[in-house]
């Protein structure tokens, strides 16, 4: 009998230091896949308005300023008009505002956008991808990524005009 339960102890004895091995570098290596500032921004292919999927790589070389919403979400409306004040200022230094709504439908975010009179770029999570690998909680949630794909600052709720233009003259600054 006692023969018979060692094969068992070892797969067990085996897990269990496989299992703490992969927690202790998670940990150490940060491996909870949240995007960090100063990390690697994850990249993303996402379904824009526009017809066509998107992904971060397009902008590579260019400041963005990625902003995760929803038109259910009273902060996020409120910081509109900013969003796209500050897309109309620094566009032409190389400065991309995008809009990623999250969790609604196509027609739903085309009402929205009309509504509000935004036409810098909106791409939709449908899926919740692009949250996931951000780690965006809640909404709204601003990432400054800077030319070279990594994140410079993360801004947890509404942006007003003023620390908007501050943050991304910061991006653009650097």
């Amino acid at each position: 009998m006692g023969k018979a339960r060692k094969p068992v102890q070892i797969v067990i004895l085996f897990l269990i230091l496989l299992l703490g091995g992969y927690a202790i570098g998670s940990s150490v290596f940060g491996g909870d896949g949240k995007a960090r500032e100063g990390g690697k921004a994850p990249s993303f292919e996402l379904l824009g308005l526009d017809g066509l999927v998107h992904t971060l790589e397009e902008y590579k070389g260019k400041s963005v300023v990625l902003n995760f919403w929803g038109s259910w979400c009273a902060p996020c409306i409120k910081e509109m008009p900013a969003l796209q004040a500050q897309w109309n200022k620094w566009r032409e230094e190389g400065v991309v505002v995008v809009g990623v709504n999250v969790g609604e439908d196509q027609m739903t975010v085309e009402n929205f956008v009309n509504q509000v009179d935004i036409d810098f770029p909106v791409v939709m999570d449908t899926g919740r991808d692009a949250v996931r690998s951000y780690g965006v909680s809640p909404l709204p949630t601003t990432y400054f990524i800077n030319t070279k794909g990594r994140i410079d600052s993360i801004h947890i709720g509404q942006l007003d005009l003023g620390s908007l233009d501050e943050q991304i003259g910061k991006l653009v600054g650097q």
